[in-house]
């Protein structure tokens, strides 16, 4: 057998020993952990459902890279960091990788698929493709819950999307001052049900009543009992979106602009917060509730206002914040331990936008950056499983998606494959070792939440 004999790479010696370093250690691989996310979507059966979604005309004859296998293969890069498609070109050889996403051996090559190979994939699917697809979160949600809840909140919010270059619907943005799109993230808690991306030109609520008809329609079908909240800032506050929560038993805590006769409204619970700060110099909060309405709106609605006096200059300065419900209760209550809350989903979509690159949106056609959204989606399921079953009680039971990369995904192993088997002989050197069994025997043990 003809052996490869590699270049030696040129180190100093340490003390009287040299140092020797090549190329020749065999099959060897950086990124083992993406064994956990095979066992995170076996459990879930999230990449089979996006599967079905989308349709398949390619000739089953002719096919060397199966589609499921291309859709794993980008959702487990995209989770173990690999932010573009070029990345592929070199994981393609890596037998771990072809391991995690279960590519068919053809004729003793288990080469995966090329950039191009995936670049053609995005720029077929369709629309219907996405709509399904979009749908398989949602799925997702409801089979994760053993029990049905009897609450479930839903934080709508909006983020700028910066492109830099001729895509379609790309605009120019006032707020954001750049060419974007307006992507639309909806979170019930840690799990996503909606990653939707838009165009800039258009109201930062385009769009929402229609969905959130749509989630309340689906969560409604499985529990019919189920309470609904929705919350959002002042972006989403239109009177149509209101009333139709009212009229549907939906109940809501909404940012509501500043103007100058809520101010008028809010003056004297403004005045005590002032004359509060200037006894002690301390930041104080008065809140206080009225009835208000726009003039545009259908009807008046109960608004919860926060007087707020912080440090600043001499006599400080006031931050007043106000909100539209339905709901009952105390006002400083319903502010600052139910609509506060809404925060983590920023934190989410950071997660999703930052970490697992949903930004990557420099396809020509929309259509295709849509799909690269649903992606980047799919990997935030997976890793966000993985965070709430496999790390549930450890010290990284709220990492982020950054850290569990690090520590768990990027790991070093030599793969073995012979005809019985495959062998993933792990560095004994790793530091968390204990973790990363913990998290596999917890990702391995059941398949309640598969999508059905």
């Amino acid at each position: 057998m003809t052996e490869c004999i590699t270049t030696a790479l040129p180190f100093s010696s340490l003390g009287r020993r040299e140092i020797r370093a090549d190329f020749s250690g065999g099959q060897i691989t950086s990124d083992a952990g993406a064994l956990l996310l095979r066992e995170a979507d076996k459990q879930l059966g999230l990449i089979a459902a996006l599967n079905d979604a989308i349709a398949d005309p390619r000739n089953p004859c002719l096919i060397t890279h199966p589609q499921r296998g291309l859709l794993a293969q980008r959702i487990f890069a995209l989770a173990a960091g690999c932010e573009d498609l070029n990345d592929h070109q070199h994981l393609r050889d890596d037998p771990l990788w072809q391991l995690a996403t279960e590519h068919p051996e053809v004729e003793g090559d288990a080469t995966l698929a090329s950039p191009p190979t995936l670049c053609r994939l995005e720029n077929r699917v369709t629309k219907e493709s996405l709509r399904r697809m979009s749908e398989v979160f949602v799925a997702v949600f409801l089979a994760a819950q053993a029990q049905p809840p009897e609450e479930v909140v839903l934080d709508f919010d909006a983020t700028d999307d910066p492109v830099h270059g001729h895509q379609e619907q790309r605009f120019f943005h006032g707020y954001y001052d750049d060419y974007c799109f307006l992507p639309l993230y909806v979170f019930a808690g840690d799990h996503l049900l909606c990653a939707y991306l838009r165009p800039s030109k258009i109201d930062g609520a385009k769009h929402s009543r229609a969905i959130l008809q749509w989630l309340v329609r689906r969560l409604r079908e499985k529990w019919p009992q189920v309470r609904i909240v929705v919350r959002a800032d002042s972006g989403f506050c239109r009177w149509r979106m209101l009333r139709w929560c009212d009229h549907h038993d939906v109940n809501y805590l909404i940012g509501l602009a500043k103007n100058s006769r809520l101010a008028e409204q809010l003056a004297p619970s403004q005045q005590q917060a002032k004359e509060a700060f200037l006894v002690d110099r301390q930041p104080h909060r008065v809140f206080a509730e009225f009835a208000y309405a726009a003039g545009t709106w259908d009807r008046e609605r109960r608004v919860i206002a926060k007087a707020e006096h912080l440090p600043g200059g001499d006599d400080g300065k006031a931050n007043p914040r106000y909100l539209v419900t339905n709901l009952a209760g105390d006002a400083r209550h319903l502010y600052e331990d139910v609509y506060c809350q809404r925060g983590e989903a920023g934190n989410r979509i950071k997660e999703q936008q930052l970490m697992l690159f949903a930004d990557r949106t420099s396809c020509h056609k929309f259509r295709a950056n849509q799909f690269r959204v649903l992606l980047a989606a799919a990997a935030y399921v997976l890793v966000s499983h993985l965070r709430r079953v496999g790390l549930a009680g450890t010290e990284q039971a709220t990492a982020t998606v950054n850290t569990i990369r690090l520590k768990l995904f990027k790991v070093g192993a030599w793969v073995q494959r012979s005809v019985r088997r495959w062998l993933v002989r792990i560095a004994s050197g790793y530091p968390w070792a204990d973790l990363f069994a913990t998290v596999a025997a917890r990702l391995s043990a059941s398949r309640v939440a598969a999508v059905t």
